[in-house]
């Protein structure tokens, strides 16, 4: 039996140091690895990164990629790593997850860091025409590099990085790349959220076009019972690959080292 929960768990990355444990959650698109121009600047911190069940290393793990399902195996990754102090860094889909493991009230969390995160009610902008045109965005190629490039982003990454973006927008099985588009950025959690007892700190970035700054104030704030925004200045969507430094000081003013 335990052979065989392992087989079925999430693929991670758990480096240890000091903590509180700083687990990091990707972005519909990203893997474990979106976060590692963040890790590089923690230095010394007790770190562990998730590829999501569907995702990069762990593509092939059955169905299903629902929200619920992808909060289940964050809680499975935590328990199976040993991580009983801990801090949930969640980007875009990863932050709606976040907030769904968060609302269970696990023993053990300190605190959530929410980046341009999926808000607790879907956006007014989230209709279902939109939602199958993004169901498409990472179709090819060539549509991640114009998500990439027009959408996700609002400076201009380094080659290697854009490159990476394609690369990890492209592993993925079929189910795992419409779930989040078709079905979970339309789900509402604000039930879930309200249920959140941690202090969060909702990191924004300033020219975000898929979670924008206001969306954010009004549509996930209100929800969390203790919270702080910061705005990153000049950012788009992809604050972890856009501004690492100052995400990754950002978390540590949050949760520092104890």
């Amino acid at each position: 039996m335990n052979t065989m929960h392992q087989k079925l768990l999430p693929v991670y990355d758990h480096r240890p140091g000091t903590g509180p444990t700083l687990v990091f959650l990707h972005y519909w698109g990203g893997s474990a690895r979106t976060w590692d121009l963040v890790v590089d600047r923690l230095a010394g911190r007790d770190v562990l990164t998730v590829d999501f069940r569907g995702w990069s290393r762990s593509r092939d793990l059955p169905g299903p990629y629902t929200l619920g399902q992808l909060t289940d195996d964050t809680l499975a990754v935590l328990a199976d790593a040993g991580v009983t102090d801990y801090v949930l860094v969640g980007h875009s889909m990863g932050g709606k997850v976040a907030q769904l493991v968060a609302a269970t009230r696990p023993a053990g969390l300190r605190g959530i860091v929410l980046v341009g995160s999926g808000p607790a009610r879907p956006a007014p902008q989230i209709t279902p025409q939109y939602q199958e045109a993004l169901s498409h965005a990472y179709d090819t190629t060539e549509s991640v590099a114009g998500a990439r490039d027009h959408i996700l982003t609002a400076t201009e990454l380094p080659a290697v990085i854009k490159a990476r973006v394609v690369t990890d927008s492209r592993t993925v099985t079929d189910d795992a790349r419409t779930e989040w588009p078709l079905r979970g950025i339309a789900q509402d959690v604000t039930e879930q959220t309200r249920m959140v007892t941690v202090p969060a700190l909702v990191v924004a970035g300033e020219n975000d076009r898929v979670e924008p700054v206001d969306v954010l104030r009004d549509n996930l704030v209100p929800y969390l019972s203790q919270s702080d925004v910061v705005v990153i200045p000049h950012s788009g969507h992809l604050i972890p690959l856009e501004a690492p430094a100052e995400l990754a000081e950002t978390i540590t003013a949050f949760a520092p080292a104890t």
